[in-house]
């Protein structure tokens, strides 16, 4: 059995023998897969892939290849479409509280605005094109960190509020292209996404035709992304708009595979099989209760129940709980699933612990697409005010 239906467990060794672990792989046929998936159901639709769910300049420049555009929300996201060559409408700059750079290169590169809140029209550079942003205060079926068309949520003006703003963007002398919705992440439910696009609908006799609906992404992986896009393309129909999509995890989740060695267990009443990726590596798990499928690489016995559990001195660090694996020996590996989204993004260096290299299998080579951080990288930006500390007490 491997992580990857594409990736052979003998080349999944040799990655994390070339490579070390932790060590994130990502499987450029499944990527062009999911890609697809989403261009069949949707049709015609434009597509923008959320950058945030994993932002490597390699997985970007091959998306853009293919012709997606970029959801950005942060300036470094910005630079990251431009350096792969994107630019004007293929951006949308999103979130609801953006910065003076992301305006101002937001509008040098001649990108498309999403409006967050009522104040943000006067905060717009001249001319801009703009969406708004509609949080249409439903409850949907995800964890309440990913709710984001929630009553209760950051996002979004109501939608008593959005056919005022749109009238507001057009008097300021800004290009409002139409309305934008994003209920949340990991949703597999038709009738969330229905409910949600049905209640944008209810606008229009207010908003008169728009020419762009943005219903935002979320799809959970097993959700039926035919249903939802038959719901999307009636909404939108209501509207005469185009329809714009923004998949981010649906895309690279199940293209990513978290590869981690085992380095021994423990029996103290639970079974923990112990690795050397954790919390710093994976956050899903700890952050949302996030489930990931768990693979041996490795031939063993009858199964046991195992709780997976990284280095970190923290509870919390556990990358499954109650998974059947057969009995490890300390360096065999450990393929975590559907990691490819908000895994390597989420990474951090807690701990002093140097985030993972990558790597992409396509036609039956690695490529590493980054390369693993050292001590050094993660402390780099401390070492001016280090020396200068140094010699203040060494004196001259």
């Amino acid at each position: 059995m491997s992580a990857s239906p594409s990736i052979p467990r003998a080349d999944l060794y040799a990655a994390a023998d070339r490579f070390g672990t932790p060590l994130y792989v990502y499987d450029a046929a499944e990527l062009d897969a999911a890609l697809a998936r989403v261009q069949a159901a949707f049709g015609g639709a434009r597509v923008f892939y959320a950058m945030k769910a994993n932002p490597n300049l390699a997985l970007l420049a091959r998306l853009r290849a293919s012709g997606v555009g970029f959801e950005c929300v942060s300036a470094g996201e910005i630079a990251r479409a431009e350096h792969v060559g994107a630019g004007g409408e293929d951006i949308l700059v999103n979130g609801p509280a953006k910065s003076r750079e992301e305006y101002e290169t937001g509008a040098r590169l001649g990108a498309i605005f999403v409006v967050d809140r009522e104040e943000e029209v006067g905060l717009l550079p001249p001319g801009s094109r703009a969406l708004v942003r509609v949080n249409p205060a439903l409850n949907v079926s995800t964890h309440d960190h990913l709710a984001t068309g929630a009553a209760g949520s950051k996002f979004g003006v109501t939608p008593a509020q959005a056919p005022g703003v749109l009238r507001a963007l057009r008097e300021a002398g800004h290009h409002a292209l139409g309305l934008h919705v994003h209920i949340g992440s990991a949703i597999r439910l038709v009738t969330d996404f229905g409910a949600a696009f049905a209640r944008l609908a209810e606008l229009r006799a207010h908003t008169g035709e728009l020419e762009v609906l943005d219903v935002g992404g979320g799809w959970g992986l097993g959700a039926d992304l035919p249903g939802i896009a038959r719901e999307a393309r009636e909404a939108a129909s209501a509207f005469g708009a185009q329809l714009w999509v923004e998949p981010g995890r649906y895309l690279v989740a199940r293209a990513g595979t978290l590869l981690t060695r085992v380095v021994g267990t423990k029996r103290t009443g639970r079974n923990f099989l112990l690795t050397d990726a954790g919390m710093t590596e994976l956050l899903r798990p700890m952050l949302y209760g996030a489930v990931h499928p768990v693979t041996p690489l490795w031939d063993g016995g009858e199964a046991q129940t195992w709780d997976v559990a990284g280095p970190a001195c923290e509870s919390g660090d556990l990358l499954a709980r109650d998974v059947a694996l057969p009995e490890p020996n300390p360096g065999d590996l450990l393929a975590v699933g559907d990691a490819g989204a908000y895994g390597a993004a989420m990474s951090g260096s807690y701990l002093t612990r140097p985030r993972p290299a990558e790597a992409l299998w396509e036609g039956g080579a690695w490529r590493l697409i980054r390369r693993r951080e050292t001590p050094r990288d993660v402390w780099a930006a401390e070492m001016g005010a280090y020396t200068a500390s140094t010699h203040d007490r060494q004196g001259p």
